[in-house]
């Protein structure tokens, strides 16, 4: 019998240009090659996806029960981000946002979000806004923002579970500590409790 693999939990700072996956057809550069590059030897995979154009924290691992737990909506763990939008988002906007938009038939869950800053644009002024899920869809933050009319311009996810950005820039990478892994296997499970 082989020994099994150490499990490994690798907190990335994905910068944009990137798929989060382990192959791309289109030949697109991976956050894999960013493993590699750091010279991190394994099979990885991330944990959810983060769009190409988009930048932030991303979980890269070999342990399955984590990567479930951290995917599974009912467990309901949170992710923050920081989107620029065009525009500046009234209070019906942004209550549609919070109750939940209509995205291929489905509503998405409540969302916490708060305007941060309002800054100048070159022809509208811009949003820098915080959005809490505690779902994952298909490019969620910016089709939630489409629907309201104010385009996404940038996105950053800044927090997943407990874990933050803090000083990372795009490419950094570490291994999550043990109190980050259990703060992130903790959370409860909709409807029962967690074994």
């Amino acid at each position: 019998r082989l020994p099994k693999p150490e499990r490994r939990h690798i907190l990335l700072y994905k910068p944009r240009g990137y798929v989060s996956t382990r192959v791309d057809p289109e030949k697109r550069p991976t956050v894999i090659e960013l493993l590699e590059r750091a010279k991190i030897r394994g099979y990885f995979y991330p944990v959810g996806r983060l769009d190409y154009d988009s930048d932030g924290l991303i979980i890269l691992t070999n342990d399955g029960t984590f990567a479930e737990r951290l995917m599974h909506p009912r467990y309901e763990l949170e992710r923050a981000y920081e989107a620029r939008v065009r525009g500046v988002p009234d209070q019906k906007a942004l209550d549609r946002l919070r109750r939940g938009v209509p995205l291929d038939g489905e509503r998405t869950q409540p969302a916490g979000v708060t305007i941060v800053h309002v800054m100048e644009g070159k022809s509208t002024p811009q949003s820098l806004v915080e959005v809490v899920l505690k779902e994952g869809r298909n490019r969620q933050v910016r089709r939630m923002f489409e629907a309201v009319g104010h385009p996404v311009l940038r996105l950053t996810r800044v927090r997943i579970g407990a874990v933050r950005i803090g000083a990372m820039k795009p490419g950094d990478l570490r291994e999550l500590t043990p109190r980050e892994i259990e703060g992130l296997m903790k959370p409860k499970a909709r409807g029962r409790k967690l074994p």
